[in-house]
C-alpha cells in the first residue's frame, strides 16, 4: 500500500526530499496500522509488569523475535484470562507505533490459551506441586455433614446452575441457601472465587448470618479455557484452607478440574451436588416411619413375652388364700390343743410333786436322827475333853488343872469363837437373804445385777433367804414374772 506523502516544497541540494521527525514518525504509524489492521498474534508471555495506573507491559516472545504489547486498564476486565510470564497464549489486537521513542507494539484487547497442549501442560505443572504439598490426600478430606442446617453456595448469580441448586434443595429437603455469588470466568474470576470461599469460612454464626455447614462452588460446562478459574492455584489453597466440608460441582460429568482433586467431595454436576449436601425428607420420613413400625412391633413382642412368662410364674406359685386358711387352721388346732395341755401338764406336775413329797421322811424323823447324830457327837466332844484334859495333866507332871481355870479358858475361846462368828455372820450374804433381799443369778450360778443381763437370759435363780426358786424373765414392760420352783 502505497502512502502518500507531504509536499514539502522546492528541494535544495538535490533530489532526496527532507521530512521532519513527527512527519515519518506518523507516515509509520499509518503504515503499520493501515497495513496490518487487526491481528492475532501467537507467542509466549514475558516480562511482564502490571504498573499502579492499571495498564499491562510485556512482551510476545517466539523463536525468532520478541513483540513489545499493552493492555489498556479499561480492557483488563475483558482479556479472557490473567497474563503471567512463561504462559503460551494467542494475542487479540492491533499493532500501533510510538514515535517518542521510535518503536511499536501490539495493543491487545483478548487473551486466549495456545491450544489446549499448553493448557494442560501448565495444569499438569501445577497439579504435580500441590500433589507434591499433600493437598490432594484423602486423610485431610472432612466427611459431609448428614443432615445440615444451612448451605453456602459459590456460583454465578446468572444461569441455570443456582436455579437447579435451589430446586434440588426445595424438592430433597427445603433449608436455608446462602449464596455468595461470583464471576466464574474470565480476568479475576479466580480471585472473586477464592474470596467468597474465605469468606464463608471467616463466618462465626453468632451474628445475623449463619455459618454454613456444607459449601457448594459450582458453575456450569465449559471449553478448557472457560474452567480455568477453576484450575487457578488462589482458588486450589482457599479450598484447602477452608474448614467447612466443600463440594465442587464444575462443569459436564467428564469434564474435570483441579479443584476437584482438592475440594472434600465432587460432584459430577450441580443438581448432584445438591443431592449429595441434602438427604430427601420423604426418605427420612419413610425410613422413620419404618422405624417406629418396628420398634413398636418389638416393643409389643417383649411385652407379650413378658406377659408369658408372668403368667408362666404366677401359675407356679401356690393359691395365697388357700395357704392363708391351712395357715389359720393349723393356728387354730394348735392353740386348741395348747389349751388342753396346759392343765394337763399343770396336773402332772402336781401330782410328780407330790409324789416326791410322799417319798421325803417325816420332819421328827429327821429331827430324832439329827438328835441323836449330836447327842453322838457331844459324847465324843466329852470323851476327847476328858482325853485332852489328861493329856494337859501329864504335860504339867501329873498336877491337876483346877476345873475353875479350864472353865474359865473354855469361856475365854467361846467368847473368842462368838466374836469371830459375829464377824463372819455379819459378812455373811445369808444374813444379807434374811434381810428381805434376793440374789439373781443365771444358771450357771453367775451373778446378774443389770436388768437388762436378766432379760436376756433365758432363766434366772432367785436366792432367798430359805431356798432358791428358778424363774423366766417376761418382756420389758410386764410386772409380773413366771416362777417355777427348782
Amino acid at each position: 500500500m502505497d502512502e502518500q506523502f507531504p509536499d514539502s516544497g522546492p528541494i535544495m541540494g538535490g533530489n532526496t526530499p527532507e521530512f521532519s521527525v513527527s512527519e515519518i514518525s506518523g507516515a509509520i504509524r499509518r503504515t503499520l496500522e493501515g497495513t496490518f489492521g487487526r491481528i492475532r498474534v501467537r507467542g509466549e508471555i514475558t516480562e511482564f509488569k502490571r504498573y499502579p495506573s492499571g495498564h499491562l507491559y510485556f512482551s510476545l516472545k517466539d523463536e525468532g523475535g520478541k513483540l513489545s504489547s499493552v493492555v489498556w486498564r479499561g480492557t483488563v476486565s475483558r482479556l479472557g484470562l490473567k497474563p503471567e510470564n512463561g504462559l503460551e497464549v494467542i494475542a487479540t489486537g492491533k499493532i500501533s507505533a510510538y514515535g517518542e521513542r521510535s518503536s511499536y507494539q501490539m495493543v491487545i484487547d483478548r487473551l486466549e490459551y495456545a491450544g489446549e497442549g499448553a493448557l494442560l501442560a501448565r495444569i499438569e505443572r501445577l497439579r504435580l506441586r500441590l500433589a507434591a504439598e499433600g493437598l490432594f490426600d484423602a486423610g485431610r478430606k472432612r466427611a459431609l455433614p448428614f443432615l445440615p442446617r444451612v448451605i453456602g453456595v459459590v456460583t454465578s448469580a446468572q444461569g441455570a446452575v443456582l436455579h437447579d441448586i435451589r430446586t434440588t434443595i426445595a424438592r430433597r429437603f427445603p433449608l436455608p441457601v446462602l449464596v455468595w455469588p461470583v464471576p466464574v470466568q474470565g480476568e479475576g474470576a479466580a480471585e472473586r472465587i477464592a474470596h467468597a470461599i474465605a469468606g464463608f469460612d471467616a463466618v462465626d454464626g453468632r451474628g445475623s448470618v449463619p455459618r454454613p455447614d456444607v459449601l457448594i462452588v459450582a458453575r456450569g460446562g465449559g471449553s478448557l479455557e472457560d474452567l480455568m478459574a477453576f484450575n487457578d492455584e488462589v482458588v486450589l489453597r482457599a479450598v484447602a484452607a477452608c474448614r467447612i466440608p466443600l463440594i465442587s460441582a464444575v462443569g459436564h460429568e467428564t469434564d474435570t478440574t483441579l479443584i476437584d482433586f482438592v475440594s472434600d467431595c465432587r460432584a459430577p454436576t450441580p443438581t448432584a451436588a445438591a443431592e449429595m449436601a441434602v438427604p430427601v425428607r420423604m426418605e427420612l420420613e419413610a425410613g422413620l416411619t419404618q422405624r417406629e413400625a418396628r420398634l413398636r412391633s418389638g416393643l409389643a413382642r417383649s411385652l407379650q413375652l413378658a406377659r408369658a412368662r408372668l403368667d408362666r410364674a404366677a401359675a407356679s406359685l401356690p393359691d395365697l388364700p388357700a395357704v392363708v386358711e391351712g395357715a389359720r387352721r393349723r393356728l387354730d388346732d394348735r392353740s386348741y390343743r395348747l389349751d388342753l395341755a396346759l392343765p394337763t401338764h399343770m396336773r402332772h406336775l402336781r401330782a410328780s410333786l407330790r409324789s416326791a413329797s410322799d417319798r421325803l421322811p417325816a420332819p421328827q424323823m429327821i429331827l430324832a436322827l439329827r438328835r441323836a447324830d449330836l447327842a453322838r457327837v457331844d459324847t465324843a466332844c466329852q470323851q476327847a475333853m476328858t482325853a485332852y484334859i489328861n493329856r494337859r495333866e501329864a504335860t504339867l507332871g501329873g498336877q491337876r488343872v483346877p476345873p475353875a481355870v479350864l472353865v474359865s479358858q473354855l469361856r475365854a475361846c467361846a467368847s473368842r469363837l462368838a466374836g469371830e462368828g459375829g464377824r463372819l455372820a455379819s459378812l455373811s450374804p445369808q444374813a444379807v437373804l434374811e434381810r428381805g433381799y434376793v440374789l439373781v443369778t443365771d444358771r450357771k450360778g453367775k451373778p446378774l445385777s443389770q436388768a437388762a443381763q436378766a432379760r436376756r437370759a433365758a432363766q434366772v435363780v432367785l436366792t432367798f433367804a430359805d431356798g432358791k426358786v428358778a424363774a423366766r424373765p417376761l418382756p420389758s414392760g410386764e410386772a409380773a414374772q413366771q416362777i417355777l420352783d427348782l
